[in-house]
């Protein structure tokens, strides 16, 4: 029951963002990129909910808009994982042999490396932009769903309905694209809910470092950046976006973990 509930409290979370970073045009009260040197560092206020920037910017629309960004990363980013994890882990499972020897020890050399380290050394080559972001962040947190994928398809290839399918005369590629991976596809949905709270927190070190989103296009991590200088005296400019990041993550990973429990195998299998 209490699993049920702290799920239910992550699907919120995720609805509640999602609806935010869809709608932000129609919820932000002002431009977010609209510098007012007089409203400079304005305290929260019924003008101002968030309170203003040292430049005057509205902080409300600034987190608004950088739902918006941070969400837009963490989708596109896990959808890169997801996509080469399974064409990985699927190849290396049905064949097996040295193709899956090889592949494998690719994948334990990836993760020989520490993720965010090497993240942030192809980043800092690069120039930072969105779509780079994006893509690096995609193509460094393939290695869990590859593993995944291949763990399932090793243990779905000896049933008897892919026999079937190949006494039938269907060719690989069509056994695994129709027959396995729609039926192994539970944990790496599960991982990829997971996935996205987790890029979402790689997006936002990035841009506190400097070398993620770069303003003006608000992020939770660049508002983050620009408060830590006023971190005295306007306490909110770091407060309020460090709040957003932490429940956006947690709202992801409650919600994943319940996924986790709904799909479990051992758990589906007392039900019956």
């Amino acid at each position: 029951m209490t699993k049920n509930k702290l799920m239910i409290f992550g699907a919120s979370v995720v609805i509640a963002l999602t609806l935010i970073a869809v709608f932000a045009p129609f919820i932000a009260t002002y431009d977010p990129t609209e510098i007012n040197i007089k409203a400079a560092l304005l305290s929260p206020s019924a003008v101002h909910v968030f309170g203003t920037d040292s430049l005057g910017r509205d902080l409300f629309s600034r987190m608004v808009y950088g739902a918006r960004v941070s969400l837009f990363i963490g989708f596109v980013a896990v959808g890169i994982s997801i996509m080469i994890g399974i064409m990985i882990g699927s190849i290396a499972g049905y064949y097996g042999g040295r193709i899956d020897s090889l592949l494998m020890r690719f994948v334990d050399m990836m993760l020989c490396f520490p993720s965010f380290f090497l993240i942030l050394s192809l980043v800092a080559i690069l120039e930072p932009n969105i779509v780079i972001i994006m893509t690096v962040i995609g193509l460094t947190s393939w290695m869990g769903p590859a593993r995944l994928i291949r763990a399932e398809i090793l243990s779905l290839k000896e049933r008897e309905f892919i026999q079937a399918a190949k006494i039938t005369g269907l060719n690989d590629c069509r056994i695994i694209m129709r027959h396995l991976i729609p039926n192994a596809i539970g944990p790496v949905l599960v991982n990829a809910v997971l996935g996205i709270g987790a890029a979402i927190l790689i997006e936002s070190s990035l841009s506190f470092l400097g070398i993620g989103v770069q303003p003006p296009m608000p992020s939770w991590g660049n508002i983050l950046m620009e408060g830590k200088a006023t971190l005295g005296i306007c306490w909110w400019i770091t407060i309020l976006p460090g709040l957003a990041i932490f429940i956006t993550v947690l709202g992801y990973n409650l919600l994943g973990e319940g996924l986790r429990d709904i799909l479990s195998p051992r758990k589906n299998a007392v039900r019956d």
